[in-house]
């Protein structure tokens, strides 16, 4: 059965390459034989099936029919597709108040490839529709938009640093994720040149060093729960510091950020992968950058 890649918009060419696809797509979903991970895929459709539908009741029945929650992709004929969905029970899509865990409940995907052709996929690798999630913001807290990411990674891991436990915060200014691990109630070492924002610094659980992320000793730092880090860097250099950490036996998460200035490293990103435990995906918040996870 084929398996279908739905890519973040504005981000097809990136998983064109790092499937290595280069025909026809059903917008932004790319089909394929094979069944393999993605970095770039928002959500991955597993063992599609194509089902004949002519008519939207025949539509519904048959969705029904393999199991209860469905998320519409709909590029084309989206009114039909529309009255589909709408025979469908309800799923919610209320902004998700963080921590909260990703739900657990099967959420499949399908779309009409054509006015009677149905491709659908019951299981699904990303939890919330179309692999996106919304947050009920905090916009008076944090002094950036960069926390969003840290949540989405945090949720999608379905666990986050708890009170007491220690973090390291690499590239931390202006604070966005500093301040999240601490109103978490972890204690944060934030380690940055330039100063953090005075109202993440002035929380008494955050301690800032101002040095060079990279020229940091980790036996200087001790051990740490977590380590994150969303510095600006080539993603080559960022794997050389993380493998530096990872052999140092001191720290036990990893939550960093690829960031790719100008093309987009695919053998950077596949070594992250290739490490073990490892976890590489493009967040519905990310922009041109990947989050690993281990």
């Amino acid at each position: 059965m084929p398996t279908a890649y739905l890519a973040a918009e504005g981000f097809e060419s990136q998983l064109q390459a790092e499937l290595g696809l280069a025909g026809p797509a059903h917008g932004r979903l790319l089909l394929s034989d094979e069944d393999r991970a993605s970095a770039w895929a928002a959500n991955i459709w597993h063992d599609c099936v194509e089902l004949p539908v002519p008519s939207i009741g025949e539509a519904a029945k048959a969705l029904r029919a393999i199991q209860r929650n469905w998320a519409m992709y709909a590029p084309l004929h989206h009114r039909r597709a529309s009255l589909i969905q709408e025979r469908l029970p309800h799923v919610s899509s209320r902004p998700v108040v963080f921590p909260a865990v990703a739900p657990t409940a099967p959420l499949g995907s399908w779309t009409l490839l054509a006015p009677d052709r149905m491709l659908a996929a019951a299981h699904c690798s990303s939890p919330f529709a179309n692999g996106e999630v919304a947050f009920v913001e905090d916009r008076e807290g944090p002094p950036n938009r960069a926390y969003l990411k840290l949540w989405e990674a945090l949720t999608l891991l379905r666990r986050w640093p708890q009170p007491g436990e220690r973090c390291l915060d690499l590239g931390a200014s202006p604070g966005g994720w500093s301040w999240v691990l601490a109103k978490l109630g972890a204690t944060v070492v934030a380690v940055d040149k330039a100063p953090l924002d005075p109202r993440v610094a002035a929380m008494p659980n955050v301690e800032w060093r101002g040095e060079s992320a990279f020229a940091l000793d980790p036996e200087s730092v001790g051990p740490v729960d977590w380590l994150f880090s969303d510095i600006a860097c080539y993603p080559t250099r960022l794997l050389r510091l993380v493998e530096r950490w990872r052999a140092s036996g001191l720290v036990k998460n990893f939550v960093c950020t690829l960031k790719f200035q100008g093309e987009t490293d695919h053998e950077a990103a596949r070594a992250f992968a290739g490490l073990p435990g490892a976890r590489v995906v493009h967040l519905h918040h990310n922009k041109h950058e990947l989050t690993f996870m281990c």
